[in-house]
């Protein structure tokens, strides 16, 4: 008979912040987890994009989306500040919303501590935007770069990474899973597998009987440069927080390469698995700039020449419902069998949480969200009949 340790073992597919959210939160429980990813190192998929923003989703009645993306950004935050550098990996600088189209409202109900509100007329000015433009501030919201999150997640205790491991299929034996190569040769075998690899989850779920998860792709493009090629008439016009709204604009982040720079996307590009860089999406994000901050669009029309302006593209994984699928896909039929994926271009914001609720449903542990929220992201829910 299996020891309880013996059956608190986990195998991880997919090494991004959903995969490294999952392991880090089953390792902080005890678990011994083996993390597989296909890549030769960190940042190869999705959560290479090298800075986003944790803000949540605002709706007058509050809705599902809202407060799981609350939840969810608190969650990462406290994620962040345990294990990240402030102000080099991440910062709680505060988001102003430029609510264009003025299509979002607050909730007249919520009145949790640092729950967004109308930005004030400072707070506007600040941004550079028109007196009389509709804006929200989330105090309780900041940007973070992804890579360095994933990192320190991996970097746990109890959590082994494996590299260049393609998995082509999984197999349950017995009591245990076995995930294989193309060639049939086994890469790991435990009782639990957790699938965490974005759109790649898909071909590897679909022979399995009764999955039907519907996972989509989704392209996404920013465009960024370095803060150093900046005039000062552009400089003075920088907000000193974050905006998001039509896109989002962040500057004062490290760049790939380490030097300060700007970031400004991202496109959405559906049903598109490949993720080159296009110069018709930089053309995006320019437009993408101007109607988000107008004066600074202007300003910096120049920076989006081709022999400037640098780019990173990644394919992100969605429903058609914009939550993810998380936990137990069918206790059924695929026993020990888990799924964390579909958060779209909310993965900086929804993944440590979506880990969070695996581990506990493994765990056999109280879920961190009241059951009303929790039925909106089980994967069970697309379990056939």
């Amino acid at each position: 008979m299996n020891s309880p340790a013996d059956l608190r073992r986990a195998l991880v597919i997919g090494a991004g912040l959903s995969g490294s959210a999952v392991a880090f939160s089953l390792a902080q429980r005890g678990w011994s987890v083996t993390v597989l990813d296909q890549a030769e190192g960190l940042g190869a998929g999705a959560s290479g994009l090298p800075a986003g923003l944790a803000a949540p989703h605002v709706s007058p009645d509050d809705n599902v989306l809202s407060r799981i993306t609350r939840a969810g950004v608190q969650a990462t935050l406290q994620r962040a500040q345990t294990l990240l550098q402030s102000g080099t990996d991440w910062d709680l600088t505060g988001v102003l919303e430029h609510n264009v189209g003025a299509k979002r409202r607050l909730s007249q109900g919520l009145h949790e501590p640092d729950s967004s509100a109308l930005a004030t007329p400072a707070q506007i000015a600040a941004a550079g935007l028109h007196p009389a433009t509709p804006a929200l501030w989330h105090a309780h919201a900041g940007w973070i770069r992804p890579r360095q999150l994933v990192a320190a997640q991996l970097q746990t205790p109890g959590i082994r990474v494996l590299w260049g491991q393609h998995v082509h299929s999984l197999e349950r034996l017995g009591a245990e899973w076995t995930v294989r190569d193309a060639q049939g040769q086994p890469l790991g075998q435990a009782p639990w597998v957790v699938v965490a690899s974005a759109f790649d989850s898909l071909a590897l779920l679909q022979p399995l009987p009764g999955f039907a998860v519907p996972l989509n792709p989704l392209r996404g493009q920013i465009s960024f440069g370095h803060m150093t090629d900046l005039s000062a008439d552009e400089r003075r016009l920088l907000p000193p927080f974050p905006v998001n709204g039509h896109g989002s604009f962040i500057s004062g982040v490290p760049t790939p390469a380490g030097t300060p720079g700007w970031f400004i996307g991202s496109t959405f590009e559906r049903e598109c698995e490949q993720a080159p860089v296009r110069p018709e999406d930089h053309e995006a994000n320019r437009l993408r700039l101007a109607t988000l901050l107008p004066d600074l669009g202007e300003a910096m029309n120049a920076q989006f020449d081709p022999a400037r302006v640098q780019g990173w593209a990644g394919v992100r994984c969605t429903l058609p419902n914009r939550l993810p699928a998380v936990g137990p896909i069918d206790r059924e039929r695929l026993p020990g069998l888990c799924l964390s994926a579909g958060m779209g271009a909310r993965g900086i914001s929804l993944a440590v949480l979506c880990g969070e609720l695996t581990a506990a449903w493994m765990s056999q542990e109280p879920l961190p969200l009241p059951p009303a929220l929790v039925k909106h992201l089980a994967a069970q829910r697309y379990a056939t009949i």
